[in-house]
């Protein structure tokens, strides 16, 4: 049960409220986000929920059986948008393009793809500057200095950032330069960072894990939730199966299954779902198609000379290419 307060609620109000709760022996877990105030009920008996909706200080009383009770859209119908500010948002009627490179290399190779995204009037750009590498010789990322960069390419043009984030001590220095945090596959049960990006007011993209199910990459969308933040995106980018012809075996079933389930923004990730240049422009259409609010993809001027996983980065014309196509796809009915 998600029951949300007023935020007039007087503690009088709200001690009397948790009176009747815990006589009824529910667990309780208050919560307090950016824009509303929670108290997530836990229990085992059946309450009438008039008697709750009836006391001073409450707004409205949810049912809710999911476990994950409040990123599920069994108490919250409209979709979640999440404002970037300066007319960027996630979740509308648009369908959101996020693209750059999979390594921030050199300031460059960031002035191209930035004039390369302006092109084609794409608002967010991806781009890793913290690597999980699966060989601890592989190069792992530019740092901070190399976030600044971009940063400092970016910001002038309104340009929003996604990066990811590894580890709860990076997030201070990062909080500046960044506009969404992004948690990698490989980050998407650690608990301890969910929770700190749980306390902050900016928005987290979660992928789901390298073999998570639908139902654990919701329970970590919870953990931020639970703590505070309810700007959140889900994202698919393929699990590990026994098929070793690609990369990882994108679930395309996953897409229209996280949006019954939740009222969150669900984005797709081909270039990772996939790991194959020539396949990367489809995926990311059949994802919108299926009903994905936006895709990420990796971009890169010359791919063959990128530093990281340049063998599923589109190039400047195949991004050009896939972009019109998705412009060409949100005007007709196939993405309502």
């Amino acid at each position: 049960m998600i029951i949300q307060l007023r935020n007039t609620i007087t503690s009088a109000q709200k001690q009397v409220l948790t009176d009747v709760l815990t006589q009824n022996k529910y667990s309780l877990t208050e919560v307090s986000t950016q824009s509303e105030n929670y108290i997530v009920c836990i229990g085992k008996k059946e309450i009438d929920i008039r008697t709750i909706g009836n006391l001073a200080g409450v707004t409205d009383v949810h049912i809710v059986s999911d476990n994950y009770k409040l990123v599920s859209r069994k108490w919250k119908v409209r979709n979640t948008v999440i404002d970037l500010g300066d007319g960027v948002t996630i979740g509308g009627n648009d369908i959101s393009i996020m693209a750059g490179p999979c390594s921030v290399e050199r300031e460059d190779q960031m002035q191209k793809i930035v004039e390369h995204l302006l092109k084609n009037k794409i608002r967010i750009i991806r781009g890793g500057v913290f690597k999980p590498r699966s060989s601890p010789y592989a190069f792992r990322g530019a740092g901070v200095e190399g976030l600044k960069m971009m940063h400092a390419i970016c910001a002038p043009h309104g340009i929003k950032i996604i990066t990811e984030v590894m580890q709860v001590s990076q997030i201070e220095e990062m909080m500046p330069y960044v506009d969404i945090f992004q948690v990698g596959a490989r980050n998407s049960q650690n608990f301890n960072l969910l929770d700190a990006l749980g306390e902050l007011d900016k928005p987290v993209l979660i992928k789901r894990g390298i073999s998570g199910t639908i139902e654990e990459l919701l329970y970590s969308a919870e953990y931020v939730f639970s703590k505070g933040n309810e700007k959140l995106l889900l994202c698919e980018r393929g699990i590990r199966t026994f098929e070793t012809a690609y990369r990882n075996t994108f679930d395309i079933n996953a897409i229209q299954v996280l949006k019954e389930k939740s009222h969150l923004p669900v984005i797709a990730d081909p270039s990772h779902g996939v790991g194959i240049r020539n396949y990367v422009a489809k995926l990311a259409l059949a994802s919108i198609i299926s009903g994905a609010d936006g895709v990420i993809y990796e971009v890169h001027e010359k791919p063959e000379e990128a530093i990281s996983d340049g063998q599923q980065t589109l190039n400047f014309y195949e991004s050009d290419k896939l972009v019109d196509n998705i412009n060409i796809l949100a005007q007709t009915s196939l993405c309502d």
